[in-house]
């Protein structure tokens, strides 16, 4: 059984590798007329007939494994050979006629193997077609066309069966490539998506905790509303990373503008939320709803702000989202891999995104997306 398996997985290499010259050595048999014909002392000049046929098989296994090899086979040394294999044949088959006429074919072989596509396979073959059927009604008349077929067919079913061989051989490494992409970029939606979530969500629950830590000595009541809703943030926290790891899950703007406000109250932030313009396509509610998110947490997390605006606006073909706290903004100059993921995302979606320090101080986050003109929304300002 192991033997069976490695001969198997060796046949898989072999197919993933595709054809190679050694294919095209058995039609080398077709040479044994020519060979008998020297042997059976008819031919005259038998040492001249030997070395020719020597130099043809030379030059036939010499091309074939060269055709056979991407950098090998259209450079001007196969050419060479090509073109030495075609003078040697015709030099063979005007010089002895019969069994050497069989050569003909190889002489195709060769041709197909190295001239696979494009308008230089015609330009090639029907001359030499041409010059073939010459020779051979000199040396054999009507006799031999099957020679001249035979010639023919070997050029372009071999360039036919190899050109599409290769085709089909770059179609499965694109979809290869493909899949590969395919998963890493689903990869890169979960690991952003994740990223998103939990540092929301547990910014939010450590900020409540805290809440609870100061509140229970006084107020229990209170402390344990707030334990309340460390649960519930729990819970849809579960939800939302189900819908992540399905790819399902369309954030709603409404919501996650209600849950930053209440994130921001919860960490001593005064929240003010203005929104206005168009309502807006499911896809650009849910990037400007992560927007949201993210800047939220981030404003929870670092700016030690007393107050953060968060305004909505929008025109016929674009909206624009503005998240502005008064803090200390980020520790370093350089954003976090949140906004960083979600600037490839509103770039993706045919948008921009930049954040850094505000023109009265604090941290600013814009985002600007193309959206399709909708029933009009008036917002009024929350705070």
């Amino acid at each position: 059984m192991t033997i069976w398996r490695r001969w198997r997985a060796a046949a898989r290499k072999r197919d993933d590798r595709g054809p190679s010259g050694l294919s095209l050595l058995p039609w080398l048999l077709m040479g044994l007329g020519a060979l008998s014909h020297l042997l059976g002392g008819d031919a005259p000049n038998p040492w001249i007939g030997g070395l020719g046929l020597l130099a043809f098989n030379s030059l036939y296994i010499a091309i074939v494994f060269r055709a056979f090899d991407p950098r090998c086979r259209e450079t001007p040394l196969t050419w060479g050979l090509l073109i030495g294999l075609g003078v040697l044949t015709f030099g063979l088959a005007i010089g002895y006629g019969r069994e050497w006429l069989l050569l003909f074919p190889l002489l195709g072989l060769g041709v197909g193997a190295v001239v696979r596509r494009g308008r230089l396979l015609p330009a090639i073959t029907f001359p030499l077609v041409a010059a073939v059927g010459a020779v051979t009604f000199w040396r054999d008349g009507w006799d031999s066309i099957g020679i001249v077929y035979g010639t023919f067919i070997s050029i372009m079913v071999t360039a036919a069966i190899l050109a599409l061989d290769e085709t089909v051989r770059q179609l499965r490494a694109t979809r290869e490539e493909l899949a590969r992409a395919a998963v890493e970029k689903e990869r890169l939606r979960f690991s952003r998506d994740l990223h998103d979530l939990l540092g929301h969500t547990l910014s939010v629950i450590v900020v409540k905790s805290e809440v609870v830590r100061r509140l229970a000595p006084r107020d229990l009541d209170a402390a344990l509303a707030q334990v309340a809703d460390i649960e519930s943030v729990g819970r849809q926290a579960l939800t939302e990373i189900r819908e992540a790891v399905t790819g399902y899950r369309e954030g709603s703007l409404a919501t996650e503008l209600d849950r930053a406000r209440d994130a921001l109250s919860s960490a001593g932030i005064e929240p003010v939320v203005r929104r206005s313009g168009p309502l807006l396509e499911p896809q650009t509610e849910a990037l400007l709803s992560w927007v949201v998110r993210e800047s939220a947490t981030n404003a929870v997390r670092h700016s030690g702000a007393s107050r953060c605006e968060i305004a909505l606006s929008g025109a016929e073909d674009r909206v624009r989202l503005t998240v502005t706290d008064n803090g200390r903004g980020p520790s370093s100059g350089t954003p976090g891999s949140g906004l960083r993921g979600l600037r490839e995302r509103v770039a993706a979606a045919g948008g921009t995104l930049d954040s850094g320090p505000a023109p009265r101080g604090g941290f600013r986050v814009t985002a600007e997306l193309p959206v399709e003109t909708s029933v009009q929304h008036r917002g009024e300002p929350t705070g």
